[in-house]
């Protein structure tokens, strides 16, 4: 009988398991590395002239997914409370008791560990400049409590991934890089402005920063308009800057009729499509820039 229940046991031990790791996939939005990793797989591409070696390939994808799972878990544990107070949040993992603070909290600083070791593996430069990426990555979370400017620091936070990678590449600061990741700051942050809007009434009852609470919906989406008007036009930049070939500037117009239907998706007085704007568009962007990139130094 004994062993029975060990044999029992055991099966319902590893079910648990299982389940830690799906909700840990949902709680940092697994899926939604999407966003940022391309662009680091194109400025790693265009610093190793199209050739990365596998190692370097594996190391950097390696650091954006520990960074981002850092970043991701330590911002759902700070912003646990609001979350719960949100109706649209209320169901996140900590708020709806599917994960502890605690565990959550383990998973953000193993995380943020194991993204050190990873640049280690790197280069030395990647590893001296990891605490300054930890700092911008944690750093994001407490912005809305006191500045309207938290959208560009997230921008910031995802705009670091392609001049990291570039470094990873290289060992060295560039002017391209720091274009891409100039750009990738503005797309971020416009998106975001957008995603904002669902938030605005309940960040200025609670005392939450954003662009939306300070300069309102309209103004808020035309911003967002303008961020991305100067995305394009350092990815336009960028390009030039590294002699990239016809088919990136092909995949550029691409990316512009996506920025152009993502806002066409929203208005001040219809934001119930604001999630397909955010998720799906964004990252058929991401992938689109991506294929641009490839196949440019491709063809060349």
């Amino acid at each position: 009988m004994a062993c029975r229940g060990v044999l029992q046991y055991a099966p319902t031990k590893t079910m648990n398991y299982l389940k830690k790791i799906y909700h840990v996939g949902e709680l940092v939005k697994f899926s939604h590395t999407i966003f940022a990793l391309p662009f680091a797989l194109a400025s790693l591409l265009v610093a190793s002239g199209g050739r990365p070696p596998a190692r370097l390939l594996l190391l950097v994808i390696a650091a954006m997914v520990t960074a981002r799972t850092a970043a991701m878990a330590f911002n759902r544990w700070i912003d646990a409370d609001f979350d719960a107070r949100n109706p649209r949040t209320a169901t996140r993992h900590i708020p709806a008791g599917l994960l502890s603070k605690r565990f959550v909290l383990l998973v953000s600083l193993g995380s943020a560990i194991l993204f050190v070791l990873v640049t280690y593996w790197i280069n030395p430069l990647v590893f001296r400049l990891s605490p300054i990426a930890l700092l911008i990555l944690f750093g994001y979370s407490y912005t809305k409590r006191f500045t309207a400017l938290s959208h560009l620091v997230l921008g910031l936070a995802l705009g670091i991934a392609p001049i990291g990678a570039w470094i990873a590449a290289r060992g060295s600061f560039e002017l391209a890089p720091i274009l891409l990741g100039i750009a990738v700051l503005f797309w971020v942050a416009g998106f975001d402005m957008i995603y904002a809007t669902q938030d605005a009434e309940f960040d200025r009852q609670t005392g939450l920063h954003s662009l939306v609470v300070a300069l309102g919906i309209p103004r808020a989406l035309y911003g967002a308009r303008l961020l991305h008007l100067l995305t394009l036009t350092l990815l336009i930049w960028f390009g030039s800057y590294n002699h990239l070939t016809l088919a990136y500037y092909v995949c550029l117009v691409g990316v512009g009729i996506l920025l152009a239907y993502e806002h066409s998706l929203v208005s001040p007085q219809n934001l119930s499509r604001v999630n397909a704007a955010f998720f799906t568009i964004n990252g058929f962007i991401s992938l689109l820039y991506l294929s641009g990139v490839a196949y440019s130094l491709l063809i060349s």
